[in-house]
């Protein structure tokens, strides 16, 4: 645990990418194969569940520290960060151990199976167990709240310089459906992949996102293949085995959750994978139904007989990684497409799974004119892939890139604040605003992110002088700021009093030039609904 908390101090504490590989790359080589296979499985988002509520947490480090809950509780925001918070005010550790981080993770396991006061007996000795360090470390697997930053892609790029591995191999190894209990270091990393599992996806290719007035500067309109950037879920589907299986983006298994493409095993080839877009569609009209349509499906485990009917999904495909067996991934993308296009052209029309068809464009101007249309497709924008372009792992710039919508927009006034977590403790940064109904700001979104520090600092001041009312840790100020809101998309909600709900809500800038009587009204927001719902 010693090793593993002294990796986690020497990643934390850089914002330096050579650095952080440099420390990931040693604790490989030395570390033992349980402790790597825990670190990997950490470091690519598989946690152990949490235990223990929040809740009991906060009072066993309350009643281990000596000190009355509620201060602990007036410390706990002014930090920022409970893990942390808990390490900070528990005495330094009376007793020592040689345990791994193997050995504290199987405990934290464990303590699903014992009673409440033999849990809290077991957290409170590992406490008085550790440095302060450690203790931060084991509170964050504790809390199940183990973020770093240090993407999966330079964990791998540390991997293979551990083990003299080719990084792009060991990035498929890592994907699928494996967890530490499931396998081992040596069946994982060390065992040729010929033995994989059926099942397991690629690593996706990631795009940039093109920034300022458009794509000029990628050079000749020729060289590049466009289409519409769908809005819905990025899913590789794959057949296998006589098998399919569907994967999210986030390495999630979503077989289950989409029946409709088990069908594809009856017009696709074994030995094929397919790399698209996951969409609610409207079979009579040929096209993508809206988000709102698919998001009633997005978390469900089991879909319900009425909700296949009215959102059913199709795999809209755009690219080949896999045919007959063959990775397809060097080939340039244009023949990868063509044998997309190949594979799909004969299919019928209850096939679940279309072809996401390219855009014809001759010049950068053509495209700036498509793209404006791409709410009416219901898509995002366009997506711009080099002809010659392999299928990467992960994001390269320069071969994929995403030229999205500008976002939709309205101004509204803030009328709640609710302070931050993390660096932004100290900072109110969590805002919900409304918009004029009549006479009266009637609440709308909520919306944490878009400001700069200094302009969160600015606002954090004018909160506290003028608060109005308290409801816990959410304050009711003199309405008087005026936001313009950003959003991806607007949906009819019967949960929210406005009865609309925005996808993606933030705050675009600070209207210091709007005063308060010229914020949108609910009629504004009601017209974007029927034209963007």
């Amino acid at each position: 645990m010693k090793d593993f908390a002294s990796l986690y101090m020497a990643v934390d504490q850089t914002t330096k990418t050579t650095v952080k590989v440099e420390a990931l790359t040693q604790f490989f080589i030395t570390a033992s194969d349980t402790d790597k296979l825990w670190t990997i499985a950490l470091f690519s988002g598989r946690r152990p569940r949490r235990a223990i509520t929040t809740t009991k947490l906060r009072e066993w480090a309350a009643e281990g520290a000596g000190i009355p809950l509620w201060l602990f509780e007036e410390s706990y925001p002014i930090v920022g960060d409970l893990a942390e918070t808990i390490a900070l005010v528990l005495p330094e550790a009376t007793q020592s151990h040689t345990d791994s981080l193997t050995d504290w993770i199987l405990r934290l396991r464990a303590l699903d199976q014992v009673e409440e006061d033999d849990r809290k007996a077991a957290v409170l000795k590992a406490w008085s167990q550790m440095p302060a360090l450690e203790r931060l470390v084991f509170n964050k697997l504790l809390t199940g709240g183990f973020r770093l930053g240090i993407s999966r892609k330079l964990m791998t790029r540390a991997l293979a310089r551990a083990t003299g591995q080719d990084e792009a191999e060991l990035a498929h190894k890592l994907m699928g459906d494996w967890t530490p209990e499931t396998t081992s270091y040596a069946a994982l990393i060390e065992a040729p992949d010929a033995a994989a599992a059926l099942s397991r996806p690629y690593p996706f290719c990631l795009a940039y996102g093109i920034e300022g007035a458009g794509p000029e500067d990628l050079g000749a309109p020729e060289d590049w293949l466009a289409e519409w950037k769908w809005d819905g879920i990025r899913g590789q589907l794959i057949l296998r085995g006589g098998e399919h299986f569907v994967w999210s983006r986030g390495e999630e298994l979503m077989t289950d959750r989409f029946p409709e493409l088990s069908r594809t095993r009856d017009f696709l080839p074994d030995g094929t994978v397919i790399d698209g877009e996951i969409l609610a569609w409207d079979a009579e009209l040929e096209r993508p139904m809206s988000f709102n349509a698919l998001q009633k499906r997005i978390g469900r485990k089991t879909v319900p007989k009425k909700l296949l009917a009215d959102a059913p999904v199709i795999l809209l495909a755009y690219d080949l990684l896999e045919q007959g067996g063959e990775d397809l991934r060097t080939l340039p993308f244009e023949d990868r497409r063509t044998r997309l296009q190949s594979l799909l052209k004969n299919l019928p029309a209850e096939a679940p799974v279309r072809l996401s068809a390219p855009l014809e464009f001759s010049t950068w101007q053509t495209l700036h004119d498509a793209r404006a249309t791409a709410r009416e497709a219901h898509a995002e924008g366009l997506m711009l892939k080099r002809r010659n372009s392999p299928y990467h792992t992960g994001r390269k710039k320069g071969d994929w890139w995403k030229w999205k919508l500008d976002p939709l927009t309205i101004d509204a006034v803030m009328i709640y604040a609710q302070q931050g977590s993390g660096r932004r403790a100290n900072l109110f940064t969590d805002f919900t605003f409304a918009v004029w109904n009549g006479n009266q700001l009637v609440p709308f979104t909520k919306a944490y992110s878009g400001l700069t520090d200094a302009e969160f600092r600015k606002i954090t001041a004018w909160v506290r002088k003028n608060t109005v009312e308290r409801f816990g840790p959410v304050r009711s100020v003199t309405p008087e700021h005026v936001f313009e809101i950003a959003f991806e998309g607007i949906q009819e909600s019967t949960r929210h009093k406005s009865g609309v709900a925005l996808r993606f809500p933030r705050m675009k800038r600070w209207r210091h030039d709007k005063p308060l009587n010229e914020a949108n009204t609910l009629e504004d927001l009601k017209a974007m609904l029927a034209e963007y719902g």
